[in-house]
């Protein structure tokens, strides 16, 4: 009996997930819905993860995922929908949004725009993943030294951020946060980098060809460690065990959100796990600077001055290698195979996990609002 009802949730499941628009079918309205942002099968199994370890700590009875994207990205998101059927998901679903969408039409009213207004209008708070390049033309450059594989998806995430938090690019339109100004609003690495692009600020392309005048993999090994964002070292040798990313510390600005908001101690310069080659460079008007590089020059988190609850990291704390032991890799030839859980002191692991804990204290507040 228990097997036969296992298979009926199972293919109600699988045929509900078929047809991938959550918010336009009859879903509960006494949930939180949190939603994720380019709801890739790693993505979903990262939260999925998080949540199991307790790290992203919400009521599993009140709170669901809605996994977001748009029918022009490039990833194939039937892999999304099989993982969740396959894995008994219940409390993850996915919605497709449609509709023409150009560079030209981000920074305005445009065929997603009633779909951005029902997902926010249904839902407690949004996480924005990392990824790839933004093509420039967004933020108004040429293309010096990006790659964009997907700017379909980029199209879409900003345009959304656009729509959630205004930008000087269209100082016209009213946000969506304006009739809920307590929303969530976060992200990691891209994530950080959209924001600013959505709200009115500027990218760098290159971090060591922009700021460290280093134009190969060769020289940019010579940089300090401590400011390198992603490990060169991998293209420079053949090493199987290097790792792709760089571990480095950041420290924190007089801005209050790490201190005050996020209860650190403003004098820690936690160990972070970066993966980027581009970064802020004109900060949005809306943002203040909460951390930063080592040496200053790449800014590591942003906070919205007016919304309490949007705000973005650089760097990547939800990356599952950070809270247990994995495989041994190295960063640099001479260095020991360590797992990335181990480069971590007490004083950065407790760092995360606060970070994390200020995440799923605003999920956890969040009232269920009303619903379109």
């Amino acid at each position: 009996m228990k097997r036969l009802l296992l298979l009926v949730t199972l293919t109600c499941l699988s045929v509900s997930l078929l047809s991938q628009d959550f918010f336009r079918g009859d879903f509960s309205r006494d949930k939180k819905y949190v939603i994720l942002m380019n709801p890739t099968a790693e993505n979903i199994g990262v939260v999925t993860f998080l949540l199991k370890k307790g790290i992203l700590d919400t009521d599993p009875g009140k709170t669901e995922f809605v996994g977001v994207y748009h029918s022009s990205q490039e990833y194939d998101f039937t892999k999304s929908s099989e993982y969740i059927v396959a894995n008994g998901m219940t409390r993850f679903h996915l919605h497709k949004v449609q509709g023409p969408l150009t560079k030209d039409m981000v920074y305005k009213e445009n065929p997603c725009s009633d779909d951005f207004r029902k997902i926010f209008s249904n839902s407690v708070g949004i996480i924005f993943f990392g990824g790839q390049d933004i093509p420039p033309a967004v933020y108004g450059q040429e293309n010096w030294y990006s790659v964009s594989t997907d700017p379909g998806r980029h199209y879409f995430e900003v345009s959304f951020l656009f729509h959630l938090l205004g930008s000087t690019r269209n100082t016209a339109f009213t946000p969506l946060l304006e009739t809920n100004p307590g929303y969530m609003v976060t992200g990691f690495c891209l994530g950080l980098q959209s924001m600013n692009v959505a709200a009115g600020g500027t990218l760098l392309q290159d971090i060591p060809a922009q700021v460290y005048d280093s134009r190969s993999p060769e020289t940019h090994i010579l940089i300090d460690r401590k400011n390198l964002h992603r490990n060169y070292w991998q293209i420079n040798r053949d090493d199987k065990d290097f790792i792709g990313n760089s571990m480095h510390p950041v420290r924190f600005t007089d801005n209050g959100f790490f201190g005050k908001t996020v209860k650190v101690s403003k004098k820690w310069q936690p160990v972070v796990y970066s993966h980027h080659h581009q970064a802020i460079g004109d900060v949005a008007p809306a943002f203040a600077v909460t951390a930063l590089s080592d040496d200053g020059k790449i800014v590591e988190g942003i906070a919205h001055k007016k919304y309490p609850n949007v705000f973005s990291v650089q760097f990547h704390p939800e990356v599952s290698a950070l809270y247990e032991d994995g495989a041994l890799v190295r960063f640099a030839p001479d260095d020991t195979p360590a797992t990335l859980h181990s480069m971590l002191d007490k004083k950065s692991l407790k760092f995360h996990l606060k970070y994390w804990g200020h995440i799923s204290s605003i999920i956890r507040q969040q009232a269920v609002g009303n619903r379109q």
